[in-house]
């Protein structure tokens, strides 16, 4: 029998009561004492946080520890994630909050909706998708433009226990298509059309396309499409018996009352991560564990309240904006603006700016690499674009993805009035930060982390860097050698098993690569594939993934840390350096380089200062200069490509370029520049 809101409001209340009423959630602000407890009692921490949540029913372990390669944190207890989401805080009398601003620079309408409206919305939606036949454990497909629908589509799923595929919406039909045919979704929920700068994207011919390719059968599968008009454009073409108008069946349903709950690791949703097994890779994501660390990363890390307006800066299709785009913010009852456009060019480098001072946003999550092209833009024209708007609301920006050279961590403290930045490392696995400084917790100047570093490790996060051996060029590892390493020494990192709540617990369809890939080689420990330092303050750089550890005679050396070096010559505005192949060291780096003057003085200055910095051993003398770099659409650079490029290996342009015209470029650029043998694309 389905209870009633309210009752099921004061079931959830009477729960907290019972279990946590001995517990006090509030920390006490020092770092070293939460970190401890942390590690040193992980089911007693995680369950003082858990008070934070509203919970259906007890859980029978904090952490079931049959298996840490596959941990069951909060295991048998019961929730709903867009009931904690929505609706306790509409119950709570808070409905009149407004949860989502919707700013979309691509059309120039800015929107808002309260929680009583988003609630409204998803209960319709779920009315919907339940006529369908679409219940708990289905999996629901949503390829959809930065627009609240996606936001509501997220919700209802979470709200039915449907496990939903957000697939970014830049993919190609035939990326879109992998994900189909290996998700099988019953439901998959599109628009007919998204806005970039100076081009619309047909979605709906993208997905016709895709489901063409997939070769699943269409006779199980509906679509529903959500038709944007504001700007001119035609109503999708709809295929028979298969497509649905969005729009037409919430308006002709009646709004589904009831949350289903599920139990604490029930899939919340699946996502796509990049890696070179050359099978799709989709995580797994449970409901109980991601909750509870999403709220507690809210209050502890990010220092956000639930009157504040949080703005996270990335495309809902990446693990960002799930986590801080939609689901972080409103389980802390606060706002959060979902931006639709690019740091530049809509209109221009501004826009950044003025988002933050039109909306009142106190903080707010970037890429480095929106810094750097912000910066290259507003350095051009002697800082109009910074200095436009006050931005008086804000508190700090926190910054991730990539590596963040010092350059642009000093340029960003300067132009946002000498606000805190942070750096911090997280992967689409753990879908929380590993490390950062936590200003709910390090609240002063003088706990940032210095730049270049991404702060210390976060509360549940047993952090260790140890020492590789290498057998051959590919930097092989013995397993039964693990030594640690020491500050300030170049190692691989690891995380020490249980992985706190949160974090993936499989690979979609493929259980026996998530243990081979992630814990095999280091029993007791999950392996980030990532590479960095850690100074004597405990303090973490990130320089690279494994796979981009340059062995130079017998030396590892990190591209992120030459990356450095050349940005700090002040001669580049930005870099990518890999290994070129080398008869008599195995491998030498190789830099390409973007400068605002290319002469051969500056290419000197360039190699002299990573000769001061780290040292002859580098052996770097060979740079080119070139226009652009080739960046996916979330902004990273994509090195692979160029390390088959300049060591004259065919290879295959990802779907997730920005701009493929870019290697018809950089191969001009390395032919004048003398380089003849190289690379050429197969796609």
């Amino acid at each position: 029998m389905n209870k009633s809101p309210q009752i099921r409001v004061r079931t959830c209340n009477f729960i907290n009561r019972r279990y946590f009423s001995s517990v006090t959630p509030k920390l006490n602000p020092n770092y070293n004492q939460i970190f401890r407890s942390s590690i040193d009692s992980p089911e007693e921490f995680w369950s003082n946080e858990a008070s934070s949540i509203c919970w259906f029913g007890k859980w029978s372990n904090v952490l079931n520890k049959k298996d840490l390669v596959h941990p069951k944190w909060f295991d048998g207890g019961r929730l709903n994630m867009t009931y904690n989401c929505v609706d306790r805080h509409c119950l709570d009398g808070r409905g009149s909050r407004i949860a989502i601003i919707h700013d979309s620079a691509m059309t120039g309408q800015i929107s808002r909706l309260t929680y009583s409206q988003l609630l409204d919305k998803i209960k319709l939606l779920s009315g919907v998708m339940t006529k369908y036949g679409i219940k708990k454990g289905d999996v629901v497909l949503i390829y959809m433009p930065m627009i609240p629908e996606a936001v509501v589509t997220m919700l209802s799923c979470a709200r039915l226990g449907v496990i939903h595929n957000l697939v970014f919406g830049g993919f190609s039909a035939k990326e879109l298509a992998t994900r189909i045919r290996h998700s099988e979704p019953k439901l998959i929920i599109s628009a007919n059309v998204g806005y970039e700068p100076q081009r619309v994207i047909n979605y709906k011919e993208i997905l016709d396309e895709a489901i063409e390719l997939s070769g699943v059968n269409q006779q199980n599968l509906k679509c529903f499409i959500y038709n944007r008009t504001s700007g001119g454009e035609k109503k999708a073409t709809m295929k028979r018996d298969r497509d649905r108008d969005f729009t037409d069946e919430i308006s002709s349903t009646k709004p589904y009352e009831h949350c289903e709950t599920v139990e604490s690791n029930h899939p919340l949703y699946l996502l796509y991560t990049s890696g070179t097994t050359g099978k799709p890779k989709a995580i797994v994501r449970p409901t109980g564990g991601y909750a509870v660390a999403l709220q507690w990363t809210m209050k502890y890390l990010y220092a956000i309240k639930p009157d504040d307006v949080w703005w996270s800066a990335a495309d809902l299709g990446w693990v960002v904006g799930h986590s801080y785009t939609c689901y972080g913010p409103l389980l802390n009852g606060s706002t959060s603006v979902l931006y639709e456009g690019k740091p530049v060019n809509t209109p221009d480098a501004s826009s950044f700016f003025r988002v933050i001072d039109q909306h009142d946003v106190v903080s707010s999550f970037v890429s480095p690499t929106a810094i750097r092209v912000i910066r290259q833009y507003d350095d051009a024209e002697n800082g109009i674009y910074s200095k436009k708007y006050p931005m008086r609301s804000l508190r700090s920006i926190f910054v991730a993805g990539e590596h963040c050279d010092k350059e642009t961590i000093t340029w960003a403290r300067k132009v946002f009035n000498n606000k805190p930045i942070v750096d911090h490392w997280w992967q689409t696995e753990t879908g929380t930060a590993v490390t950062a400084t936590c200003l709910g917790i390090e609240g002063n100047e003088n706990d940032l982390s210095p730049p270049g570093c991404t702060g210390r490790p976060c509360p549940g996060y047993d952090v260790k860097l140890i020492q590789t051996t290498e057998t051959d060029d590919h930097q092989e590892e013995k397993t039964n050698e693990i030594k640690f390493c020491e500050p300030e020494e170049l190692g691989q990192i690891l995380i020490k098993l249980p992985l706190p709540p949160g974090n993936f617990t499989t690979l979609w369809k493929d259980h026996d690569l998530y243990k081979k890939l992630y814990f095999e080689k280091y029993p007791g420990y999950y392996n980030t594939m990532d590479v960095g330092y850690l100074t004597r303050d405990g303090y973490l750089e990130i320089s690279a993934r494994m796979d981009d550890v340059i062995n130079v005679a017998g030396h590892r050396l990190s591209s992120g840390s030459i990356e450095q070096a050349i940005l700090d010559s002040r001669y580049a505005t930005e870099c990518a350096v890999v290994g070129l192949k080398d008869q008599t060291k195995g491998h030498v780096p190789f830099a390409f380089v973007i400068s605002k003057i290319s002469s051969s003085d500056n290419k000197q200055n360039i190699i002299d200062s990573v000769r001061k910095q780290i040292g002859p051993v580098a052996a770097f003398r060979q740079l080119v200069f070139v226009k652009r770099l080739p960046k996916t659409r979330s902004g990273k650079i994509a090195r692979n490509t160029l390390a088959a490029l300049i060591n004259n290996k065919k290879f295959n342009i990802p779907s997730t370029i920005e701009d493929e015209t870019v290697y018809n470029e950089l191969i001009q650029d390395l032919q004048q520049a003398g380089y003849k043998e190289l690379g050429t694309p197969l796609n």
